[in-house]
């Protein structure tokens, strides 16, 4: 077989079996590649349109409406484009097209169309804009009602550990202040409960709280979703406001910021500069009074350096900064999430279960937590599917979905004794530190008890705990 034609069969099979609607056109604006998928989105049969003028198969474009024919006579792409039109069996779609000249010799000789069809996460946002709109205009009508809407506060963000109390802290002062809030924290760490917290503590607990996840919708619908949109925006627009509109006089959470493309960037720092927004495809400036937190599940000052976060918004951002530390840097509040897990999870899965062992515990404090306290939670919430309702200990076989967590050979007193690779004091430091965690988890992590049950001063605890880092 020639090589040729070999690559024939595969581009045939590529444009076929892609899940993305292919259009070509040649200079005379006749079809020379339409592949099933964009029949599927147009209602139409392949057969319908190949070779024949785009103008005859769609009588309602014309040359300065029809995106392939303009490429065609400018050489210039258009990409990203957004329509919302009916196909021809009535169906209504949203497509984000991007259409290409093709080039031989430096002159246009055709146009490729490539078309994304994001009907369905058009209408999900949708949904979801006209459900917070309802449910911002909407009057509760008693108070039991109300109370069904879950809210988080500060109260809800558990531990002690010094690093998570001086966030806390910082979050605490920022609910009480317009200026915006930067708040970083990796994937699972709590950034929506500070979030959340900063909100129904402060001045605006009575006004909208709205959180859009700026990594979950295409950037050619984000914004409409951001700012809302008017009519003639885009083919199909109707007349929708945005979130900003809706959070007027609340506040706004832009969750993993650093996924907002730098164009779009550029836009929601003018709306933080003048205090107004205009909606895409609008001209009328519409004043919003929005407090922004917005978060990132990376580091700011890298993604400044990666360029995925623009400098002048970073700093217009960044006026309170919450920095909420992973699980692996506050080790010390594992015992007290364990607790508090134990006790959600009891009565909604019908069980008694009062600690977990030792044994587990230590595998705990050995385990790096990438998921952090997400990752924890369902941990514990698997544990506790396993366990039998009379049982009151999580032991190592209940942690049957957390195997590559539990290990086999926990941290004893015997085992650090039979290391032979280290010196005495080594050991013995390890020796004290296993006693000390041992009795600060039979304590529930309560300082006064456990420096009265090794029989030390609590000031003398304190400072071990300090020196060992835990």
């Amino acid at each position: 077989m020639k090589k040729l034609d070999l690559n024939e069969i595969v581009l045939q099979n590529i444009l076929q079996h892609t899940d993305i609607g292919i259009h070509v056109i040649d200079y005379e604006r006749r079809t020379v590649i339409y592949n099933k998928v964009m029949a599927n989105l147009e209602g139409l049969e392949v057969d319908q349109v190949m070779e024949k003028d785009i103008l005859e198969i769609f009588p309602s474009l014309n040359e300065d409406t029809s995106t392939l024919i303009k490429v065609l006579h400018t050489g210039e792409p258009i990409l990203n484009s957004t329509q919302t039109y009916l196909n021809f069996k009535g169906q209504r779609i949203t497509t984000i097209n991007s259409t290409i000249p093709l080039l031989l010799n430096q002159q246009v000789v055709g146009a490729l169309e490539i078309a994304n069809n994001v009907t369905h996460i058009k209408n999900l946002s949708d949904q979801l804009i006209d459900l917070q709109k309802e449910l911002k205009s909407s009057k509760v009508k008693n108070k039991e009602d109300k109370n069904k809407i879950r809210r988080y506060t500060f109260n809800d963000i558990i531990g002690e550990d010094p690093s998570i109390l001086r966030s806390i802290e910082i979050g605490k002062k920022a609910s009480n202040s317009a200026s915006s809030v930067l708040i970083y924290g990796e994937t699972g760490s709590g950034k929506e409960l500070f979030g959340q917290s900063i909100h129904y503590q402060g001045s605006r607990k009575n006004k909208p709280f709205i959180a859009q996840n700026c990594a979950a919708i295409p950037e050619s619908l984000l914004e409409g979703i951001l700012f809302g949109t008017d009519k003639g925006g885009f083919t199909g627009a109707v007349e929708r406001e945005g979130i900003f509109e809706q959070a007027n006089s609340g506040t706004l959470m832009l969750d993993e910021i650093n996924s907002m493309s730098l164009p779009l960037q550029a836009k929601l720092l003018r709306v933080l500069q003048e205090g107004y927004i205009r909606r895409v495809g609008g001209i009328k400036e519409i004043p919003v009074d929005v407090k922004i937190i917005a978060t990132t599940n990376e580091d700011p000052v890298e993604s400044l350096k990666k360029g995925t976060i623009r400098r002048d918004l970073y700093y217009r951002l960044n006026v309170i900064y919450i920095y909420i530390p992973p699980l692996r840097e506050r080790k010390s509040d594992i015992p007290i999430l364990c607790n508090h897990f134990i006790k959600k999870y009891n009565p909604i899965l019908g069980k008694t279960v009062e600690r977990i062992s030792n044994d587990v515990i230590n595998s705990f404090f050995d385990y790096s937590w990438p998921g952090n306290v997400r990752e924890l939670e369902n941990v514990i919430e698997g544990a506790m599917n396993f366990i039998s309702s009379t049982d009151k200990i999580l032991e190592k076989d209940d942690f049957i979905s957390s195997l590559h967590i539990i290990k086999d050979k926990p941290l004893t007193k015997a085992s650090i004794f039979n290391n032979k690779n280290q010196p005495l004091p080594l050991m013995l430091e390890e020796m004290e530190k296993d006693i000390i965690l041992n009795i600060l988890i039979k304590n529930n992590n309560n300082i006064s008890q456990s420096a009265k049950d090794l029989g030390i001063k609590r000031q003398t605890l304190q400072h071990k705990l300090k020196k060992y880092n835990m």
